[in-house]
């Protein structure tokens, strides 16, 4: 009897990834259609999303308090980027490689110096990082472009197909592509014992230390797979804008990357998705209505939001709903 619990369960649990992932999907081809001149914005959207979600994992999952994670994403940038420089390796799966890559050894790296600390010097470790990159990056201008940004980045066709236009349209279903399949890997990760383990950590250290498990080598190795993820994002913004700058190692990224998981909901992929999609879109949209208040209106939204949906607005809306099926059941 237990077999089949565990069998309809597992069904159970793989339905629901491919609802989601038919979900991203959709959500993807309404945006296509619906703003088909904003392409690369959407891709842009997207390239965050995998940032936003690698911070989820490190964040939501783990409990590790870190604002240095754009250095995780400029890692997978400038991996790309140089490779198609100077090393003259266009191709774009291999370029997304080199980033997924170099995000993991910037993670793993930067999980050691992180994870020294706890609490509010672990936060300060992040931000030194982050810092500590970006002035890295400008110095290293004969490899990096400096401030000047590392130009000359041209894609060749995936598959010898597809060839990036620039209108954005390959750009952005090769991000959408990479999304779902990080998203599906995601949701396999965290239901796995070791996502179950790092949960655990979150919320007791010292009882998963007492019963024989390594909290700080697991932590590691999550921070390693949160670099990858992170850096996939940044490959894909070197892939998409065929320009890599620093922006893409700034504080500024981390800061923002760290609200749209708040805004959407810690500790779950749909949250990080939710969180991303409704912070650039709003930011967009009301930048362009009032371009000289609207950092106002933000920070008003994000106040409401933390006081009225502290779990965010897919944790929130998930809580309501459940509550509601309850009280009908």
């Amino acid at each position: 009897m237990s077999l089949v619990n565990h069998v309809g369960d597992r069904r159970a649990r793989l339905n629901r990834d491919a609802i989601g992932a038919i979900a991203i999907i959709a959500v993807a081809v309404c945006g296509y259609f619906l703003f088909p001149n904003n392409l690369a914005l959407l891709t842009r959207v997207t390239a965050i999303a995998l940032l936003v979600l690698s911070i989820d994992l490190v964040t939501g999952y783990c409990g590790v308090a870190t604002l240095g994670q754009a250095a995780l994403f400029g890692a997978g940038t400038y991996g790309a980027g140089i490779a198609a420089v100077h090393f003259g390796i266009t191709d774009p799966i291999v370029m997304l490689l080199i980033g997924v890559a170099a995000g993991a050894v910037a993670g793993l790296l930067s999980g050691f110096v992180v994870l020294r600390a706890h609490g509010l010097p672990q936060l300060v470790l992040s931000i030194a990082l982050v810092h500590l990159a970006h002035e890295a990056a400008n110095k290293a201008s004969g490899w990096t472009g400096g401030s000047d940004g590392l130009s000359g980045i041209t894609p060749d066709a995936i598959f010898g197909v597809y060839q990036f236009d620039l209108w954005g349209r390959t750009a952005y279903a090769f991000g959408i592509v990479i999304l779902v399949v990080v998203f599906l890997v995601l949701r396999q990760l965290v239901r796995s014992p070791f996502g179950m383990l790092c949960r655990g950590i979150k919320q007791d250290p010292v009882r998963v230390r007492a019963m024989g498990a390594s909290v700080h080598g697991t932590l590691i190795r999550m921070y390693a797979i949160s670099g990858a993820v992170a850096g996939a994002g940044g490959a894909l913004n070197a892939i998409s804008t065929q320009v890599v700058g620093l922006d893409s190692l700034s504080f500024t990224l981390s800061a923002e990357a760290l609200v749209m998981l708040v805004l959407g909901g810690t500790g779950s992929l749909y949250g990080a998705l939710a969180g991303t999609l409704a912070f650039i879109w709003f930011e967009d949209v009301v930048s362009a209505a009032n371009p000289f208040h609207w950092l106002t209106i933000v920070g008003a939204l994000l106040i409401a939001v933390v006081l009225f949906a502290p779990k965010g607005l897919y944790g929130s809306t998930a809580a309501y709903l459940e509550r509601r099926a309850r009280k009908q059941a």
